[in-house]
């Protein structure tokens, strides 16, 4: 089992997290002034990259926090955690 640390409480088993997407990714300053391309571009494209990736993570069944995760796709490593 994966141990995930939670910047808040430590280490706890991956069954505790929820995992929340790419990391680091903004959302349009003016949602109704963007157009449905840019918009898509927002809810739907990600990089998927095989190796080092940050991602978004929520301690759903601990603290409920979300932070951000330093994961390796291939091994599934975490190199760290952050609060957000």
């Amino acid at each position: 089992m994966l141990l995930i640390p939670c910047p808040w409480c430590g280490p706890r088993p991956e069954n505790e997290f929820h995992y929340g997407g790419e990391a680091g990714i903004a959302r349009p300053v003016d949602p109704s002034g963007v157009d449905d391309a840019v918009w898509a571009e927002f809810l739907y494209m990600r990089s998927n990259p095989k190796g080092v990736h940050r991602e978004r993570w929520r301690h759903q069944f601990g603290c409920g926090r979300f932070f951000n995760a330093i994961r390796d796709t291939v091994t599934d490593r975490i190199a760290g955690t952050s609060k957000p």
